[in-house]
């Protein structure tokens, strides 16, 4: 997944990362030319008392130096650019494809997951590109240039590389192996951290009107203590890993000195090259270091492009159908015919043979107890999801067979849990319409009857929106998602149980303000309040899922005993019209 992850968004940047093992290589081997440039000048120089081969020599050190540092620069340079552009990609690229989800697979993912795999998953993958190009690459250069360069100066003191490279290998692969577990759970305690702690911000008002805070703080600190846990072991691995690359360093320093001293007391080899080989050993072993430190970071990254590649790899439940209709007369009409909808894996179908139709400038209500499945009606209907049998027709055509696009402008939809963006009231309205002018809001606000506070607030039309509409009331929040859909004009208005956080006389005068404007439109509203619905053309009664009536409001308080134990519960039998 990593490999397939990697190539996949690296690919347009195959001239820099060209760029970045061509300065690499220059730069590594520059590194490695100047221990032999220094055994030169102890050998050459130093030895004999040549003042000017010294001054000679070091000046070339002193050039390969500068060549170093300026590849090793622009290396450096090269590898961040491309690894912040590699992030910004597939972060790019994930929420897309998020985008494209339907409510089935955002439930399945999760939204705390999917912010994770966004941000902290895209960001390990980010820091292993960034190593890559100022180590890893450098690593195997440095490794093959260092045994060449060392068994140049010294064929006799070879064998320690063939004890000290595999020792360190092994040391490594054995604590890292160990490592990769950790890793793994990690990733998920970062998710459960991240649910628990948007469950909290999301409902503080719920746990403050509760006094759940003690609560919260110890489910946060179970969960917060469950990483924090995880993190310690997978550190205490990690914190072996740089003493026993400083173990095997300095015990193959004193090896190569304690051997080397003897060759050198031999005649079979002079002090420079001695001071060269030991160089290159420390190189050789750097190297290794490297390469094993990313081999370190390679099992997290995977882990992280698993699960991002499965975000990815999933598909929408929703897709538009091949050769989609993108030209349909506009008749403001809707139709549901026997329709059927069930969860995956779940044992019953939560709407089942629902079917009716709503017509141009006639209301259609839908009521029922909770759980009969009345939302779900409503999302079936901008395709949030898919119908299971039967179908959905918007102006005598299959939803299905509609273009996206074409299909949502036809529809506004005020959900259940009105959301307000940050922002503007504004911007916020215009979301529905961008090219709507300053009157046409205010318009929407007169009908929503939102004018009157939204005049009182600072700045009035321009007027602040914290995240989630926080900074008003859920009526205040209710009614401005009203307007927000009558700012679209659409043909088919969806309200769903848009109306409930409103007291009965602004219900009222907020629906007699919607007649006029709805005329023409084709209105489906789901309420639980009986005299928000009393005056609709048609009310649909559902019961666990299916249809138990049908008709106007007096026509079913004699036919649906459902309709009448509702009426009667909340004492509206005789609702004035």
């Amino acid at each position: 997944m990593l490999i397939r992850l990697l190539r996949h968004h690296l690919h347009p940047y195959s001239r820099p990362l060209a760029a970045i093992v061509l300065l690499q290589f220059v730069g590594t081997m520059a590194s490695l030319y100047l221990p032999s440039l220094n055994a030169d000048i102890i050998d050459q120089g130093v030895a004999r008392g040549d003042t000017d081969y010294i001054v000679r020599t070091g000046g070339w050190m002193l050039v390969v130096s500068l060549v170093q540092i300026v590849c090793s620069i622009a290396a450096v340079y090269l590898g961040a650019r491309t690894a912040m552009g590699f992030g910004r990609d597939a972060r790019a690229r994930i929420f897309a494809h998020v985008n494209s989800f339907s409510a089935r697979e955002v439930a399945r993912f999760g939204a705390p997951s999917l912010i994770t795999r966004s941000t902290n998953d895209v960001q390990q993958v980010q820091m292993l590109v960034l190593m890559s190009c100022t180590m890893l690459v450098a690593a195997p250069i440095m490794s093959v240039g260092g045994v060449v360069m060392a068994l140049r100066e010294d064929l006799g003191l070879s064998w320690l590389m063939l004890v000290c490279v595999p020792v360190l290998a092994v040391a490594l692969s054995l604590v890292i192996r160990r490592m990769v577990p950790g890793f793994r759970l990690m990733q998920t305690r970062i998710d459960t951290v991240n649910r628990v702690l948007r469950e909290q911000i999301t409902g503080i008002r719920v746990v403050r009107a509760f006094v759940r805070e003690p609560y919260e703080t110890d489910r946060f600190g179970v969960a917060n203590a469950d990483l924090t846990a995880t993190a310690l072991r997978t550190g205490r691995l990690l914190a072996l890993i740089f003493p026993l690359v400083m173990l095997v360093l300095n015990v193959s320093s004193v090896a190569v000195l304690w051997f080397g001293a003897q060759r050198v007391d031999s005649g079979a080899i002079q002090v420079g090259a001695l001071t060269a080989f030991l160089q290159y050993l420390m190189q050789i072993l750097m190297a290794v270091m490297m390469a094993t430190f990313m081999l370190m970071m390679v099992p997290r990254a995977a882990v992280c492009a698993e699960r991002i590649v499965e975000v990815l790899d999933t598909d929408s439940s929703v897709v538009p159908a091949a050769g989609a209709v993108s030209e349909v007369p506009t008749r403001a009409e809707l139709e549901l015919r026997g329709v059927r909808f069930q969860y995956p894996g779940a044992s019953a179908p939560v709407l089942r043979d629902v079917s009716f139709r709503v017509t141009p400038g006639t209301t259609t209500a839908v009521i029922g107890s909770t759980g009969a499945g009345k939302t779900t009606l409503l999302s079936l209907i901008p395709r949030l999801v898919d119908v299971t049998a039967g179908a959905v027709l918007v102006d005598g055509v299959d939803v299905r067979d509609l273009a996206p696009d074409e299909l949502w402008r036809r529809i506004g939809l005020v959900p259940q849990r009105p959301y307000l963006f940050t922002g503007t009231i504004a911007s916020n309205l215009r979301y529905g319409n961008p090219d709507a002018t300053d009157s046409e809001l205010w318009s929407a606000l007169e009908i929503a009857q939102a004018a009157d506070f939204v005049a009182q607030m600072p700045g009035g039309l321009d007027a602040p929106i914290a995240q989630g509409g926080t900074n008003v009331s859920g009526g205040q929040r209710q009614r401005l998602a009203i307007a927000r859909a009558l700012v679209r004009q659409p043909e088919i208005y969806l309200f769903d149980d848009s109306f409930s956080a409103l007291d009965l006389g602004t219900d009222a005068r907020l629906r007699a303000a919607l007649r006029p404007v709805t005329a023409d439109a084709a209105v489906v509203i789901v309420a639980q309040r009986v005299s928000t619905i009393v005056d609709a053309d048609q009310i649909v009664v559902l019961e666990d899922g299916a249809v138990v009536g049908m008709g106007r409001h007096e026509e079913l308080l004699d036919s649906c005993p459902t309709y009448a134990e509702i009426v009667a519960s909340q004492q509206t039998t005789e609702v004035p019209a």
